[in-house]
Formats: structure tokens, C-alpha cells, sequence
């Protein structure tokens, strides 16, 4: 899909990876980009830097999405790609985190991404063309010891993305799933700095393989060409992965 002249919705798109794609698919010709962002005053300075528009959206509420959609849709009359991308990383831990921790993860990394099918796809597939990135993990894929609620509901999210590839990817909707390991955001190393994360990316880095994975029709977007090789040994072996990930959480627990 080409994504000049198309009308983008980015969610997540004041800071971190989002700013990113926001700003390389202005860059790349869309007619429009609407940033959209729980915080609205970061989102302006986007748009604005790029010359897209700002709505304030929170992602854990189906009328926000369906607001976002609309006001999308009578500034620009389209929605030609949505890219979910809004997050959050919670805090440390398993069992013992509340529920409403566990209900903002479900709602942010789960229903988000289905309330936002829900109210573009079906225009994409009458269309016979559309974009639609699930931005999930590569805890998605694989798991993160350290948190269970980000680990669970991030497998959803893959598992979402592919449902919708399989229901749509014949009609029309091109669908793609992000699974990353750490990118230099804020949300991940708390300054956004790369000091003392050995491996992580620049957004930029992450955006480029969205507009590449788009360019290509592809699904599966691992900005870190190592999860793929972690996650054919997951398949081959899964006892034996397992076990690795037990010696993996018995490490963790010890630093704790």
C-alpha cells in the first residue's frame, strides 16, 4: 500500500514510537496525519511540527476511538490507515497486581485494537483497501518474566492481529503486527535515553520497518531480527524453552 495521499491515524502518537511513525509518514507523503494521544498538549507540538491534526483519544474507552474515527472523518472524509499503537507498561509483578491494573492492560493492549477494527475496517474492506498496525511486543511472541499482565494481554494483541489478517488480509485490508524488543522511548528506559540498554533501537529505526512491512504487504514487523530466531526455537522445542524461561524468572526473582 502506498501511503502517499492517504489519510493516517496514529494512536501513541505524542511520544516514543508513535511521534516516530507520525513524523515518517508525513514524510512520506500522506495527506493527512492525526496524531492522537491521551495527552493533547504533546500531540499539538506534534501535529504541528508536522502539519497533521491533534485529538485527544484515551484508547481504554470505545467512545474515544469512535470519536477519533469521526472527527478523522470530517476533517478528511477517510481513514486510509490506523495505526494502534498506544501502550503502557504497568508496573513489575504477577499474581499480586490488582485488577484494575490487569483491566487497563486488557483495555489498552486488547480492546483497543478491536474497538479500532471495529470502526475502520469495515470501510477499508468496502473500499478494498486499507492499513491497519497492531503495535504489540516481542512479549507478545515470546513472554516478559518480569510482568504478567504485560506479557498476557500483549499475546493477545498478536493474537488479534492475526485473526484479522486471516478474516480480512483477502479483501482489501492489509494488516501488520509490530513486535519489538526495547526501543529508546520514554515508557522503556524512563528518560529516553539508551544508556545502559544493551540492544535497543531508535524509534526511527521501528518506524522505518512499519513504512517497509506496509511497502511489502508484510505481517509480521520484528525491528529486532533476533525474536525471530527466538521464537522458531519456542516452536521447535517448547519444553525446553520453557525451562530456559524458568532459569530466566529464578534470575530475575533473585535481583529483586
Amino acid at each position: 500500500m502506498d501511503i502517499r495521499n492517504k489519510v493516517v491515524i496514529v494512536t501513541g502518537g505524542a511520544s516514543g514510537i508513535g511521534r516516530s511513525l507520525a513524523r515518517r509518514y508525513a514524510a512520506e507523503g500522506a495527506r493527512a496525519v492525526v496524531v492522537a494521544d491521551l495527552h493533547l498538549e504533546q500531540a499539538q507540538a506534534v501535529a504541528q511540527e508536522i502539519g497533521g491534526l491533534a485529538v485527544r483519544c484515551d484508547v481504554s474507552k470505545e467512545a474515544d476511538i469512535q470519536a477519533l474515527v469521526a472527527t478523522t472523518r470530517q476533517h478528511y472524509g477517510r481513514v486510509d490507515a490506523y495505526l494502534s499503537n498506544a501502550g503502557i507498561l504497568g508496573r513489575k509483578g504477577g499474581l499480586e497486581l490488582d485488577d484494575p491494573l490487569w483491566e487497563a492492560m486488557w483495555h489498552i493492549h486488547g480492546m483497543a485494537h478491536v474497538w479500532a477494527a471495529r470502526a475502520v475496517v469495515p470501510e477499508m474492506v468496502e473500499r478494498g483497501e486499507g492499513f491497519f498496525l497492531v503495535t504489540a511486543s516481542a512479549a507478545g511472541l515470546l513472554t516478559i518474566v518480569e510482568s504478567a499482565p504485560y506479557a498476557v494481554t500483549k499475546h493477545a494483541a498478536v493474537a488479534f492481529a492475526e485473526w484479522l489478517r486471516i478474516a480480512y488480509g483477502r479483501r482489501g485490508l492489509q494488516v501488520a503486527c509490530l513486535c519489538p524488543q526495547a526501543v529508546q522511548t520514554a515508557m522503556v528506559t524512563g528518560d529516553g535515553s539508551s544508556a545502559g540498554h544493551d540492544g535497543i533501537l531508535p524509534p526511527e529505526k521501528v518506524a522505518d520497518d512499519v513504512v517497509q512491512a506496509m511497502h511489502n504487504g508484510q505481517f509480521l514487523v520484528l525491528p529486532h531480527p533476533e525474536v525471530a530466531q527466538y521464537f522458531r526455537n519456542k516452536g521447535q522445542d517448547y519444553e525446553r524453552w520453557i525451562g530456559g524461561m524458568q532459569k530466566m524468572h529464578a534470575r530475575h526473582a533473585q535481583d529483586l
